[in-house]
């Protein structure tokens, strides 16, 4: 006869909502397990956040090495050792994750395992560890926070070259003679800068005209040219077809655009595609759930699946795939199982930070989103040539974008492309919050000369 554990609560992944999650239930009394197949962290500290920008980091260190001279101080030749930039961020990984899992041990009525998990009914799972056991739990109250992965294109030939993804490009220990990156987001432009500066050549295929469709067009071209400047290749509105292997290990891309058909060869193919939930190992159906075409866990407002008591959050149920909201999403369910509380996802702002350099800073709704929602609405735009602390430090490139209620003037949306672009952009997302209209902010005293200052010049119009 099959003998079932029963918890008050199980999550399956440790991710950024997993983690906090289960510390906060088991200090709330719950017998709590946290299933993790892999490693503590989820993707932000291992494959994603941590990691990549770690290493953005020495990019730029390399980047201002060059341009030492733009401020009057000599340098010798700059030298990039991606051995030693890829143990900086192992070491950086290793002491984030390791403590984390240190913490979850040492937390009272949290069981922490480590095994591959799957539903056998609504609200039992089969549990299976490396060395070939099994058991099944169960429980009333599951939570799923299994991430997602980076997806791999139908192209042709590619399961027959050596490609890279966002995970394993960064295991690297050479410099790439010439990288290829298919795809144009955000992971795209963010790696293509990185290798750029390590040394690399640099071309980035996007099958669309421009690069980040998500962003508004002034927004993705100054990117756009910027990139251009640091000496990146763009191939836009350029479709792949079929990669080959090269008799040198590289790889020669064929592409076809609106006007002519070409090929593309590198010593190293990224393919950075998009990425994919990591729910095919759940067996969500005996758990009487479906995914959506997109493979991710539909849910409510409240984070809560169609079967009552399962619940998912983070990148694997779809929506924004940021940290920051998988944490949120955490709270959402803090909020409302142990604190008697009603949070929901509903208006919730989304801010993010591109870490190209400088860097994208953008939060609320584009003007392409207000406009679609039939708003009246003013565009405020500002380079950042017109900063004055951008231009005592030698870094002026980039814009600020506002998108304002014509009538209450109330900041719907904004995006800073620019130093330190993540920081100024969540000053007005503190506004935003506060309901501090653009015409405060145009009046308001910041200390001079701070990046914080210009939005009073923006404001002005």
């Amino acid at each position: 006869m099959r003998q079932t554990r029963a918890y008050d609560a199980i999550i399956i992944g440790a991710g950024q909502a997993g983690v906090p999650l289960a510390r906060s239930l088991a200090g709330a009394g719950w017998k709590t397990a946290l299933v993790e197949r892999e490693h503590v962290g989820g993707s932000c500290i291992n494959e994603g956040c941590t990691p990549t920008k770690t290493m953005a980091a020495s990019a730029r260190v390399a980047s201002l090495a060059r341009r030492a001279v733009d401020y009057g101080v000599a340098t010798g030749p700059v030298a990039v050792d991606m051995a030693a930039v890829r143990q900086r961020k192992r070491d950086l990984v290793e002491s984030w994750r390791t403590g984390s899992e240190k913490r979850l041990r040492a937390t009272e009525n949290l069981e922490l395992v480590m095994a591959e998990a799957s539903f056998v009914g609504p609200h039992e799972l089969e549990i299976r560890s490396s060395d070939g056991g099994a058991r099944v739990i169960e429980s009333e109250h599951i939570f799923l926070n299994t991430g997602a992965r980076p997806s791999l294109p139908a192209l042709p030939g590619l399961d027959e070259v050596p490609y890279l993804t966002s995970t394993t490009i960064m295991e690297l220990d050479e410099i790439p003679e010439h990288l290829v990156i298919l795809g144009g987001g955000y992971i795209a432009v963010e790696f293509g800068q990185m290798f750029r500066r390590f040394g690399s050549n640099v071309t980035i295929v996007q099958r669309r005209g421009s690069l980040l469709p998500r962003e508004d067009g002034e927004v993705a071209e100054a990117i756009a040219a910027i990139l251009r400047e640091d000496g990146v290749e763009l191939a836009l509105g350029a479709q792949a077809r079929s990669v080959i292997a090269r008799e040198d290990g590289g790889v020669t891309l064929e592409v076809v655009t609106a006007s002519d058909a070409r090929t593309l060869s590198g010593s190293h193919l990224l393919v950075a595609t998009g990425r994919i939930p990591n729910t095919e190992a759940l067996d969500l159906p005996a758990a009487g759930l479906e995914p959506d075409r997109g493979g991710h866990i539909p849910v409510d407002e409240r984070l809560e699946t169609k079967v009552p008591g399962i619940y998912a959050l983070g990148d694997v149920k779809g929506g924004p795939a940021f940290t920051h909201i998988s944490y949120d999403d955490f709270r959402i369910i803090r909020t409302n199982l142990l604190e008697g509380g009603h949070a929901t996802t509903t208006d919730r702002l989304v801010p993010y930070t591109v870490f190209t350099d400088p860097q994208l800073g953008r939060v609320g709704l584009s003007e392409r989103e207000a406009r679609e929602r039939g708003l009246d609405v003013k565009v405020l735009t500002m380079p950042m040539n017109y900063v004055a602390r951008a231009l005592e430090v030698d870094e002026s490139r980039g814009l600020m974008r506002a998108v304002v209620d014509s009538s209450t003037n109330r900041i719907l949306g904004f995006a800073a492309l620019g130093i330190d672009g993540g920081e100024l952009m969540a000053i007005v997302e503190v506004a935003m919050m506060g309901g501090v209209t653009a015409s405060t902010l145009k009046e308001a005293v910041f200390a001079h000369p701070t990046l914080a200052e210009s939005l009073n010049n923006l404001f002005a119009g």
